[in-house]
């Protein structure tokens, strides 16, 4: 606040400088001003330091520009296009059109921590499956140049031929700077799901050992899909899903319940219905006994987290202590009124974790919600303990190839448009198992959208409302093979464009099966859109501070940042790259008012006011700041090269405590 020329940030995360501030807050006393002391960390690590020459770990030709391509922040934007949409404004699924290293990077402010699950099925390295920037230094100009969004002589994406004398290392280029980022959106008790087969295995589980760790490897799961009959030697009919999770210790509690759920749910849905025969289905009977019988297990007994489930009815022991509260922040805030008391209930401090009322009382009414004696206590989910049961999946799956084809022919009228499409029942298996009812998943080889059919699925038959995220390069589509012929002629030009057409016809015949079912089924709530971005460079002109110090050169440089807004872009492309360089998610509400004549918009309850007028004023300055928001981004343009005016604005929001204003 002490600068006036405070400006928002437009790059992504500086991954460097954040490891850094980690290593600070562990040993301070490294750090000789600003620069790490090797010599001081080495006294401080004793004899865990390893200085020999020789090391066990994974090296490989063009390791290094891996790290510059991580530690190289993304001056990119995500553009939103509701025009190819579904519900846009509702829903909370996006599907990003995009290079997904350069996306990747973008999402680190918003989504650092939130996402439960991570499953890709990335190319498996054939020897022509996979294009990848020649430059790892100009992504985004290389994506820009593929994209034709910028001119360039020529493309620089390329296949990966066998024939390539760094057949390998080119794969794991591609792959290693994705997953390092990739980790860093997982939660601490989340999973990470690769499909892989024989060719990039062994250097698929190297990387993801050093970069999760070996103790973190939870499985590698065989997927038998089908036998080939040209094989010369053996018939290899078999992939695999390798399983990793961010933080292994962070699963204890779930390992636990899986391992009391194997071994004793069967004894305690014994107990629970010898004991509703015994006292002829009183159920407050019932439930003391339940509560001596875990209260005498020992304290080491795999049953004893089950005692946490201290209620009983018809359905057996239950909780109802879930949290309701909107994840991360800023959800709904609308009125609920009590169901006895008949006055408003108090509002869990993030928002209802549901996005509208009606789908509120539809989990009520289903048995979901419970509320407290008044309304003085928040409204909490119930967790049922039999309807919960989990049992554990063997490592071996069975699916077939051939019958996922003909699914997912089937969704383009029998026509195939894509090659070896991942069967989503198999996806819907894994997203349940590792996923919560209401969690974040996310796939950045998105491919024909396996991950968004799953999810669909899952919540339409299981009433959950998982969210997904699929990141897809837009490969271009040619007419050389039948497949792609076949996807030209219904208008599919690239493969993002297969992603999303799947998608909506999936959407599509969910919506006309449900046609005549009444509301009380509550299908009409479930969340069956998705919203798409595309990359783009940002609509803000960055400043070359490295350009010539030519007076005819910095001259032209002035008068191109007179107007610093991309020619074209929209209010709403720039008020999402404010949310996104912010560190808001792509779904965030978003509400708007007028103030002083002019248009305001408003995040997370009013904590956040974001100001896209080209024409600012005293009293809107007031008025946004008497509604004291924590901070308020306006665009620099706004203030028409009115010193006087930005700084009374400082003054004012300084005066009611508004931490951060920044201009754009």
């Amino acid at each position: 606040m002490s600068e006036i020329f405070d400006r928002l940030n437009l790059e992504s995360g500086h991954i460097a400088e954040e490891k850094k501030q980690m290593l600070r807050k562990l040993f301070p006393e490294v750090f000789n001003e600003d620069r790490i002391d090797f010599e001081r960390l080495k006294l401080a690590l004793g004899e865990n330091i390893d200085i020999g020459r020789e090391r066990y770990g994974l090296n490989w030709p063009g390791k290094a520009d891996c790290f510059k391509a991580i530690q190289s922040p993304s001056l990119g934007t995500l553009r939103p296009c509701p025009e190819e949409s579904i519900n846009f404004d509702t829903t909370e699924n996006l599907i990003i059109e995009g290079d997904n290293l350069e996306v990747l990077k973008l999402l680190q402010k918003s989504y650092l921590g939130k996402v439960k699950m991570i499953y890709i099925d990335p190319p498996y390295n054939t020897g022509n499956d996979f294009i990848y920037p020649d430059n790892f230094s100009e992504t985004l100009q290389t994506y820009l140049q593929y994209t034709g969004q910028v001119d360039a002589e020529g493309k620089k994406f390329g296949t990966n031929t066998d024939t390539d004398g760094r057949f390998h290392s080119k794969w794991i280029n591609m792959m290693y700077p994705r997953l390092y980022l990739s980790r860093n959106l997982l939660r601490e008790d989340g999973f990470l799901v690769v499909s892989i087969d024989d060719a990039e295995l062994l250097n698929l589980r190297t990387i993801l050992n050093e970069l999760f760790g070996e103790e973190n490897m939870i499985a590698n799961l065989v997927w038998d899909r089908n036998r080939k009959n040209d094989a010369k030697f053996y018939s290899v009919g078999h992939e695999y899903m390798l399983v990793y999770a961010k933080d292994r210790l962070r699963l204890t509690e779930l390992e636990v319940v899986l391992r009391a759920q194997k071994q004793g749910v069967d004894e305690v849905q014994a107990l629970f219905n010898s004991l509703r025969e015994k006292y002829s289905e009183d159920y407050e009977k019932v439930a003391v006994e339940m509560k001596e019988y875990f209260r005498t297990l020992p304290d080491d007994s795999p049953l004893k987290p089950l005692a946490r489930y201290t209620r009983v009815d018809s359905e057996g022991p239950y909780r109802n202590d879930g949290n309701i509260n909107w994840p991360g922040g800023g959800g709904p805030m609308y009125d609920i009124i009590h169901p006895v008391t008949k006055k408003l209930c108090k509002k869990p401090r993030s928002g209802w974790r549901y996005p509208t009322e009606a789908r509120f009382w539809e989990e009520y009414r289903a048995g979901r919600i419970v509320f407290g004696s008044d309304e003085n206590t928040v409204p909490r989910v119930r967790l049922d303990l039999f309807s919960s049961a989990i049992q554990v999946l063997p490592s071996v799956q069975y699916s077939y190839a051939q019958t996922a084809a003909q699914q997912f022919d089937s969704i383009f009228g029998g026509t195939r448009v894509f090659d070896n499409p991942k069967p989503y029942t198999d996806l819907v298996q894994i997203i349940e198992y590792l996923s919560g009812p209401e969690d974040l998943v996310i796939d950045f080889f998105a491919g024909s959208g396996s991950l968004a059919h799953a999810v669909t699925i899952s919540n339409n038959r299981s009433g959950g409302s998982r969210k997904y995220i699929l990141i897809q390069l837009p490969e271009i589509i040619t007419n050389t093979s039948e497949t792609g012929r076949n996807a030209l002629s219904l208008g599919l030009s690239s493969v993002v464009e297969i992603t999303k057409e799947r998608v909506r016809r999936v959407i599509k015949k969910l919506n006309n099966e449900d046609q005549g079912k009444l509301d009380l089924e509550g299908a009409s709530e479930e969340d069956r859109g998705f919203r798409v971005f595309k990359l783009a460079e940002s609509n803000f002109k960055p400043w070359n501070a490295n350009i010539p110090h030519d007076k005819a050169v910095l001259q032209e440089k002035l008068f191109q940042h007179i107007d610093h807004i991309l020619e074209g872009r929209s209010e709403d492309d720039l008020l999402f790259e404010v949310l996104l360089k912010s560190g808001y998610e792509l779904t965030t509400i978003v509400e708007t008012s007028t103030l002083a004549g002019k248009k305001v918009y408003s995040v997370a309850n009013g904590a956040f006011l974001i100001c896209l007028e080209r024409e600012l004023s005293l009293d809107l300055i007031r008025a946004m700041a008497d509604r004291q928001p924590e901070r308020i981004v306006v665009l620099d343009e706004g203030f028409a090269g009115n010193d006087q005016l930005k700084t009374n604005a400082v003054q004012i929001f300084k005066s009611k405590a508004i931490t951060s204003f920044k201009t754009v």
